[in-house]
């Protein structure tokens, strides 16, 4: 199975998929199929890890603001609770406390890529939160610690932003003049993945070009050090566009194997 990160942008791209919801859509189509889908959302940020044990998770509209269609928007797809055993069972495995949330639905950095992806919303997903103040190396280790799903046919789809400062939103034109910074910031992240120099990863608010600006709080981010922390082979990065002047869409896919 892949591990995927995915930068999943405004909640909006439900409605104005462009280039990155063509992206999705072909991959979708093109991957193998998982057996169940492991979220790690930038929109699920708790004090330790929680697993999503519910049998139907709730479609969570977890935005304000947005066209009425938003939120008349569902996304049904089965839960996963036997997935969550085994996701904590794993975390327990490596010393790493994890709870088991009954409840939890999907947010809109869950929901939003998989209904590009998987229209049908046919194959079970549950959702494990990040702890965004635990930092980029915790997070790598959690991946690590769920390498071992991708036996199980289970995809790993991390879900954040490659770019993320809403400080510097300054436009409503999806299409707006990217800012210096965003594409900086993207192509050294993307250099460090293809060289798999995981510690100047790890080290990217001090050693990225304009890193604290792409990310001043850094849930967004999370899920990407996870991805590399569960993922084997070789990345592939694909580059849709920018939204907004302030996102990089970037997506990478690793494929087991290559």
């Amino acid at each position: 199975m892949n591990t995927l990160f995915i930068s999943h942008g405004a909640p909006s791209l439900a409605l104005e998929p462009g280039k990155t919801g063509a992206m999705l859509a072909a991959l979708g189509q093109t991957l193998p199929r998982p057996d169940a889908i492991l979220v790690v959302s930038a929109h699920w940020d708790t004090s330790q890890p929680r697993i999503s044990a519910a049998t139907q998770p709730d479609t969570i509209h977890d935005f304000g603001g947005f066209p009425r269609a938003m939120y008349e928007m569902q996304y049904p797809a089965p839960g996963a609770p036997a997935l969550a055993d085994i996701v904590a069972e794993s975390l327990a495995a490596q010393g790493m406390a994890v709870e088991v949330d009954p409840v939890r639905g999907l947010d809109h950095g869950a929901w939003v890529p998989l209904m590009l992806m998987y229209p049908e919303a046919d194959i079970p997903v549950t959702q494990l939160s990040i702890q965004s103040h635990a930092g980029p190396r915790a997070h790598y280790r959690l991946g690590q610690a769920l390498a071992g799903l991708q036996a199980h046919r289970v995809m790993l789809l991390c879900s954040g932003a490659i770019t993320h400062n809403l400080h510097d939103f300054f436009s409503a034109d999806r299409d707006a003049q990217v800012l210096d910074y965003v594409p900086a910031f993207s192509g050294w992240m993307a250099e460090k993945i293809a060289a798999g120099d995981v510690e100047a990863l790890l080290d990217y608010r001090r050693q990225a070009p304009g890193g604290i600006r792409a990310h001043p709080h850094e849930d967004h981010l999370m899920p990407l050090f996870v991805a590399l922390g569960a993922a084997q082979g070789k990345a592939v990065r694909h580059t849709p566009e920018h939204t907004f002047g302030i996102l990089a869409m970037d997506a990478y896919v690793w494929h087991q194997g290559a």
